[in-house]
């Protein structure tokens, strides 16, 4: 006997609301500095942004996830078409060349390459089967799933845009590792990551002229400024410094909406969107970031019990890659603003002011939206 389910997940779009009206806040304080004759100026696209991502998450929804699996590998070749377009005749400003105009919007492929790449590697790994695999079975299978994922990412981290190809490996490494493929597998990229970290230091210190060619000039800045930010507070450190300097005046409540000395003063670049999480840090303390971060993981649970309800091995990988590409996003921009990592550039993923982001973020819930829809559970059935 089938049991009825709710068809939206109504928990997963609370959690949502309460981090949207956490952006409007937090986008407000941070963006009044670059927009004085109209405070509201960044919340009103937000919300723009918000409608039309919630739109795109509804209509997504309500396609069945199930059809993709045809159109995983043409939707694959259409991403892969738009970066190479983006390579060629892309529009190139503030030192990159990651869009294609079309006059009126522009379009940035890399992100919507990261959900085509997430459907392509679900419907490949569904049709390997959920039995585990021996080192040598998974062999071939892995050098298929690089193969798809290598190509998207020096593409997109040519453009340059190291953030988003992070993303893209993060995908990767996301559904590899909850796949049946062997964990040696998942040990031995680790592992290769490791060498060529260690080569490239090696390079920098005993033969920096051939380092330089590998390693771009501004993307050693930033990795100076990562390690050593209060010797080039000035210069290359200066937003990693300026950042800490906030979330750390913030301590435990912080010092009130709109009230934060470092934000306000305009001392924190891109307060509204790759730093608004210092703005959180600073105006709101160790209680406002922990909210956050409960939001998140909040967000992440309700996905994982999506997934452990899905009827489908293919649906089960969607959402572990769609968890990949949003847990790896708030990692990323989290550890970047207290120096836990290098500065990429990527949005924290619902919060930061922005559009193309945001709507591949809604796509990729909706996504999650459409697999609940269709989760079948029987009374009595083993699973």
């Amino acid at each position: 006997m089938e049991r009825k389910e709710p068809q939206i997940d109504s928990q997963l779009l609370f959690i949502l609301f309460g981090i949207f009206i956490f952006s409007l806040v937090v986008v407000y304080s941070a963006s009044g500095q670059y927009q004085a004759d109209d405070p509201f100026y960044f919340v009103k696209r937000q919300v723009v942004w918000y409608i039309i991502g919630f739109i795109a998450m509804t209509v997504v929804m309500h396609f069945d996830y199930e059809l993709l699996e045809k159109w995983a590998l043409p939707l694959y070749a259409v991403g892969m078409g738009l970066l190479l377009l983006v390579h060629f005749f892309g529009t190139f400003k503030n030192g990159s060349q990651r869009w294609i105009s079309f006059g009126l919007f522009e379009l940035q492929p890399s992100e919507f390459m990261k959900i085509f790449l997430v459907l392509l590697l679900a419907y490949y790994l569904s049709r390997v089967g959920e039995k585990s695999l021996t080192f040598i079975q998974s062999i071939p299978i892995t050098f298929k799933l690089l193969s798809f994922t290598m190509v998207p990412f020096f593409l997109i981290l040519i453009q340059p845009d190291l953030g988003s190809a992070l993303v893209i490996a993060a995908v990767l490494f996301t559904l590899i590792g909850v796949s049946a493929i062997s964990y040696k597998i998942t040990l031995l990229l680790l592992s290769g990551f490791a060498a060529l970290i260690t080569c490239l230091v090696y390079l920098h210190n005993h033969f920096f002229d051939i380092f330089i060619k590998i390693i771009k000039p501004h993307q050693l800045e930033r990795i100076y400024g990562w390690l050593s930010p209060d010797h080039f507070s000035s210069s290359y450190g200066y937003q990693l410094t300026q950042s800490m300097l906030g979330i750390g005046s913030g301590q435990m409540t912080g010092s009130g909406f709109n009230q934060g000395s470092q934000v306000q003063s305009g001392r924190i670049p891109e307060a509204h969107t790759d730093f608004i999480f210092a703005v959180i840090g600073e105006e709101f303390g160790f209680v406002g970031a922990s909210i956050l971060i409960c939001l998140y993981l909040l967000l992440i649970f309700r996905m994982v019990h999506i997934a452990l309800r899905a009827n489908t091995l293919f649906a089960v990988y969607i959402i572990a890659g769609i968890i990949g590409l949003i847990a790896f996003q708030v990692f990323q921009n989290i550890s970047m603003t207290i120096g836990l990592m290098p500065i990429t550039g990527l949005a924290l993923p619902f919060i930061s002011y922005g559009g193309s982001a945001l709507l591949t973020n809604m796509i990729g819930l909706g996504l999650v939206l459409s697999v609940h829809k269709r989760s079948k559970h029987y009374m009595f059935s083993k699973k």
